[in-house]
């Protein structure tokens, strides 16, 4: 086959499907590749791309806020429909193949890639979406990763109502929980879902190792409970994510890293979806192309799609951006998010949503800054070299 996709998420069947819809004979790689996608998928609705049919986006808040210090008014957000984007994504000359892929060996003309039920499967360009385990180009990430964590629940809207006020949606709500003292900060994270319901996560942005899910669900049944609410009382699933933030993008390889394997995930907020929604018919377009001139040369030019050097300078500035906020002391976050909400809007879309706009990164971190009072300039400034200013009780910064 030309291209063997492994990982079956979003990011790998929507690349798997972008290479069949270019002619290539493509294969997706899954030990479950049926399963469904449990996780809930958003994004701010100008990052979809246009040719995503109306009806793999479930619910759209136009209402959607942030609180730091104070309320900021945000672009729409939109929730995915994670069936019926499955569906958009996929396509009839995709060969799908059950099993773990364990290794790769390369030849010049081909991959051969190895199964753990002993067959092999071989290709021109293997691409691993296999997310933070990248079972073919690295393995998990080692040692201490910064890494985002939540745990949430779906509950009746009118459950909702007094943590939403006249919102859709809360991108992010750093007031605290009811009776938490002291600890790593945490915020309410709330989506519009489909009947009249809201999905209520409390998350921890980022923290080296992850909060535990174990205080994120106590403080979330403090933040019911103060409304006289029992979460004992619902009968759905608990939503748990775990995922790391600081995974480096990935060097020369024959295979091709994409999606969430590849650090698609941005270093401040932990999207990627849109991302590789995005990316994958520019990537599938260029392997066809380059495909003719040899495999190396079709893995070269999908890796200079998904990390051309403009986004790997964005990259990096991102995870620097990262280190400050966990230099942070927890009194900081509020007054570092609500300097952030304050910028323009346009500098805050180039540092959320604009991968490739080196220019608006640097205009945004420069004006995030410039806008800081003196005491938050200098954790900033010391966050950028590493260092970490003392929190002084009683002293916002």
């Amino acid at each position: 086959m030309d291209v063997l996709v492994i990982g079956a998420g979003p990011a790998g069947t929507a690349l798997a499907g972008a290479c069949a819809r270019q002619g290539l004979r493509t294969g997706l790689l899954d030990p479950a590749p049926d399963r469904p996608w449990r996780a809930t998928y958003a994004a701010w609705h100008e990052e979809l791309p246009p040719e995503l049919p109306a009806d793999a986006i479930a619910v759209t808040a136009h209402r959607t806020r942030a609180v730091a210090v104070g309320p900021h008014a945000l672009p729409p957000y939109a929730v995915l429909d994670n069936e019926r984007l499955r569906a958009h994504l996929r396509h009839p000359g995709i060969t799908v193949h059950t099993g773990r892929a364990t290794r790769v060996v390369h030849s010049a003309t081909d991959s051969t890639v190895h199964i753990s039920s002993g067959h092999h499967l071989v290709a021109a360009v293997v691409v691993d979406a296999t997310g933070a385990g990248r079972s073919l180009t690295g393995g998990p990430p080692r040692g201490d990763v910064a890494e985002q964590t939540a745990v949430g629940v779906t509950v009746p809207r009118e459950w909702a109502a007094p943590l939403l006020d006249d919102a859709d949606a809360l991108f992010m709500d750093w007031r605290p929980a009811p009776n938490q003292s002291g600890g790593a900060p945490t915020f309410l994270y709330a989506l519009p879902m489909p009947g009249d319901r809201v999905l209520v996560e409390e998350t921890s942005l980022a923290r080296r190792p992850g909060l535990p899910l174990s205080v994120l669900r106590r403080r979330l049944r403090a933040r019911f409970a103060a409304m006289g609410r029992d979460l004992d009382q619902l009968d759905g699933p608990e939503e748990r994510v775990r995922f790391p933030l600081d995974l480096p993008a990935p060097g020369p390889s024959r295979v091709v890293a994409f999606g969430a394997a590849s650090a698609l995930v941005h270093p401040a907020t932990g999207y990627s979806l849109a991302t590789a929604l995005t990316l994958a018919p520019r990537v599938a377009r260029a392997v066809a192309e380059a495909l003719p001139s040899g495999p190396s040369a079709a893995a070269a030019a999908a890796r200079r799609v998904v990390w051309p050097p403009a986004a790997l300078a964005v990259h990096l500035l991102r995870r620097r951006g990262l280190e400050v906020v966990l230099g942070l002391p927890p009194s900081g976050l509020p007054p570092f998010f609500e300097a952030f909400f304050r910028l323009r809007p346009d500098h805050r879309r180039a540092y959320l949503s604009h991968r490739e706009d080196l220019q608006g990164t640097v205009a945004a971190m420069a004006g995030l800054f410039g806008s800081a009072s003196w005491r938050l300039r200098a954790h900033l400034a010391l966050g950028v070299l590493g260092l970490r200013l003392p929190d002084l009780p009683g002293v916002r910064p």
